[in-house]
């Protein structure tokens, strides 16, 4: 039962650390005039364009920027799997 216990704070100290990464990891991206800022837990931190663009190309850089994003997030979830946290912890 410790063990397991042991093991679940072990985790939640690497979500932590993986969340203050994701955080600071930001990714720009300029789609045509837009220009997204989105930091790796997918917010986004600036978006600039010009007045009188039309609003899909506005949501079609968005998009490109969160596809981005996830693919650095997905690569860093893989490493904190890869660490043995959480695969070690649901193998019982």
């Amino acid at each position: 039962m410790f063990d397991k216990m042991k093991q679940m704070y072990e985790l939640k100290k690497q979500a932590d650390q993986m969340k203050r990464e994701l955080e600071a990891e930001v990714i720009e991206v300029t789609h045509g005039e837009v220009t997204v800022k989105v930091d790796g837990t997918q917010k986004i931190r600036n978006l600039a364009y010009p007045q009188d663009i039309e609003p899909a190309k506005v949501k079609d850089a968005i998009n490109k920027a969160m596809d981005e994003v996830q693919k650095v997030a997905a690569k860093k979830m893989q490493g904190m799997m890869g660490m043995g946290g959480l695969s070690d912890l649901l193998k019982g």
